[in-house]
């Protein structure tokens, strides 16, 4: 029995990166000796084991080959005579098939190492393009290494682009396509993620409402950017810069697919692209089973992103229901949200990066102003019922209306 080290742990430390999870692989075992040690079984499909102390996962060296659609589509076999090279040519990229013994003697037989100092992200074998997975697992490592200087070998990107022709990418479950995208959304670069996406072709599969945004226009007054899909890119990058959590990512991402419906005759205007966009953000949130709150906050800011920019002009009356459509009274974290979206979409736009959002403060100040309306003193004057709603109502809208007086 001879046990490695394999994949992301091997890449980062070498790159200098901090280590968090760590794979191992065990060659020349069996089932039986695994469990004679007291490593518990975990795999369905094959042979992983956790630790007995460690609680780490450790996998029988293995093989596999395609025996249907899909992710899922393979038959895995397990032995003692499966070799650490077989098992690692089986792995997508040569910069995760590499493994190192616990003297930290590297073995890296498809030039791992070398392909971390040329920065390329690069096939281990033609078994690559088997496995549509791959295609959003490379973008998503082109996203995390993109400040690293690393791009997508162009061999690799053509089996991408073979993989996205192939009808393969519909056979992904929407559970395993959501893990790589919201995984993709939270690194260093997730823009970079879409880029890869397109140059493959998989973007126009997966996501065609997103990828329609490229090449519509948009009023140079207000977008010196132009692009609609070159925009979309920019407010995700910046929504990465400032760290906002995934929620707000996602509602970035989709935030303008109206636009991708306006005729060509009324460009560069986007009427109503707010309401418009409803209907292919719902359609892209049930694609891939998007958590709720995703979902909803998705919804909201393709709604009301416009709003957030005109906050100054807005009537108190159009403010109170915006606050409304939010239910800030009850769930003040999703207008905060909602606020730091339409900051991240104004500062998405070529030179105005670091352009102040003076609406930010105005919104949250909306807020606090609606919601310290005592409700007390209004039941004690005899108020209840849909008569309470309505004088809760009027003491919003006059403290709302102060508040426009004061800005």
């Amino acid at each position: 029995m001879r046990i490695y080290k394999v994949g992301g742990a091997v890449r980062d430390r070498l790159l200098g990166k901090p280590v968090t999870d760590i794979d191992w692989v065990v060659v020349g075992a069996t089932t039986e000796e695994m469990l004679a040690k007291g490593f518990r079984p975990v795999g369905a499909d094959f042979p992983v084991f956790l630790h007995p102390k460690s609680g780490e996962e450790y996998a029988l060296a293995r093989t596999e080959r395609k025996s249907g659609r899909g992710y899922g589509g393979f038959t895995f076999h397990a032995s003692p005579e499966v070799t650490l090279e077989e098992d690692l040519i089986r792995r997508d990229l040569t910069i995760n098939a590499m493994a190192e013994d616990d003297q930290q003697n590297l073995t890296d037989p498809y030039h791992g190492q070398r392909d971390l100092e040329a920065r390329l992200l690069r096939h281990v074998s033609p078994a690559f393009a088997e496995d549509p997975l791959r295609v959003l697992r490379v973008a998503r490592f082109a996203a995390r290494y993109a400040t690293l200087g690393f791009t997508v070998a162009p061999e690799t990107l053509e089996l991408m682009r073979q993989l996205s022709e192939s009808n393969e990418l519909e056979a992904l479950t929407p559970e395993r396509s959501w893990k790589e995208i919201s995984r993709a959304l939270m690194e260093d670069q997730p823009q970079v993620f879409v880029e890869v996406l397109r140059a493959c072709g998989a973007l126009k599969v997966l996501m065609p409402e997103v990828d329609a945004l490229f090449g519509v226009p948009q009023p140079p007054a207000h977008h010196p950017e132009i692009d609609t899909g070159a925009h979309t890119l920019s407010v995700l990058q910046q929504a990465a810069i400032h760290k906002q959590p995934l929620t707000v990512r996602w509602a970035c991402l989709l935030h303008d697919l109206g636009k991708g419906l306006t005729p060509e005759q009324e460009w560069p205007r986007h009427i109503a692209h707010e309401f418009k966009g409803l209907k292919l953000i719902k359609a892209v949130n049930e694609r891939f089973k998007v958590p709720r709150d995703c979902q909803e906050l998705a919804l909201l800011v393709g709604e009301y992103h416009t709003h957030g920019h005109r906050a100054h002009e807005l009537k108190p009356s159009t403010l109170l229901e915006l606050l409304q459509s939010f239910d800030v009274f009850r769930r003040p974290q999703r207008f905060e949200e909602f606020i730091a979206a339409c900051e991240m979409d104004a500062r998405g736009r070529k030179g105005l990066e670091e352009k102040s959002y003076p609406q930010a403060d105005y919104l949250r100040g909306a807020a606090t102003a609606a919601r310290n309306v005592a409700v007390q003193p209004l039941l004690e004057q005899g108020f209840k019922g849909p008569e309470l709603g309505e004088a809760i109502k009027r003491e919003r809208l006059k403290a709302l209306k102060t508040h426009k007086e004061k800005a």
